[in-house]
């Protein structure tokens, strides 16, 4: 998802939406995300608190050299993060904030939005400071989105769109079991060029039997 779907400029500046006193159950997304526990990382709702950190860990050259330019200040992120709350609530969107282990503090996104009512197609995306880039962080928490995705959320096809001159982002999803369907011509405008991006789809059904082979850890390839 290098093209971020939020969208400043036309956005309505409101206040933060709370977020419930307790953790919402699996099913009741809706209402509050759920958090989930890797080995390496935590993915949680994001927080009006995480604005800073997220500006600090994804405002880098090497991070936004492949992505949609995200938000420039701590005001923007705060906006950004009320945005994904309100999308969550109509059922749209998904937005975790990635928490290393043993740490409190926002280092990134994976984001899912429905392409179709009823999440049934889907397309993911993800965003993390690079200092974590090749430390295992990126599967582990790829591995619990694309879980949730489809065994929570219900999505049957799961897609991303990678520039090809993108080889780390191509490779980590390659790694993560998915597969590429073809390439989209010049179809990503960044930094003033159309870039080509590489379709990249996971099946629920493909899902499922890997995780069938290694567990509920499935890490494919």
């Amino acid at each position: 998802m290098e093209k971020m779907p939020y969208q400043p400029v036309v956005d309505e500046i409101v206040s933060i939406v709370p977020l419930p006193a307790q953790a919402p159950a699996a099913t009741d997304w809706r209402t509050g995300l759920p958090t989930l526990t890797g080995s390496l990382v935590t993915l949680r709702e994001l927080r009006h608190t995480d604005a800073a950190s997220l500006l600090a860990s994804l405002s880098t050259e090497e991070v936004t050299r492949f992505i949609s330019p995200p938000p420039t200040t701590v005001e923007g992120f705060e906006r950004f993060i009320a945005w994904t709350h309100r999308q969550r609530a109509a059922g749209q969107y998904v937005c975790f904030a990635i928490v290393p282990r043993g740490s409190d503090e926002a280092v990134g996104l994976f984001q899912v939005r429905a392409l179709e009512p009823g999440f049934g197609t889907a397309e993911w995306g993800f965003a993390m400071a690079s200092e974590y880039w090749g430390t295992g962080a990126f599967a582990d928490g790829a591995t619990l989105t694309v879980d949730f995705a489809i065994e929570v959320a219900g999505v049957h096809r799961l897609e991303a769109r990678a520039a090809l001159r993108n080889g780390r982002g191509n490779g980590a999803l390659r790694k993560i079991g998915a597969v590429q369907e073809g390439v989209l011509r010049r179809s990503f405008l960044c930094n003033g060029e159309y870039l080509d991006q590489a379709l990249w789809t996971i099946l629920d059904e493909d899902w499922r039997e890997a995780k069938a082979v290694w567990g509920p850890n499935v890490i494919v390839h």
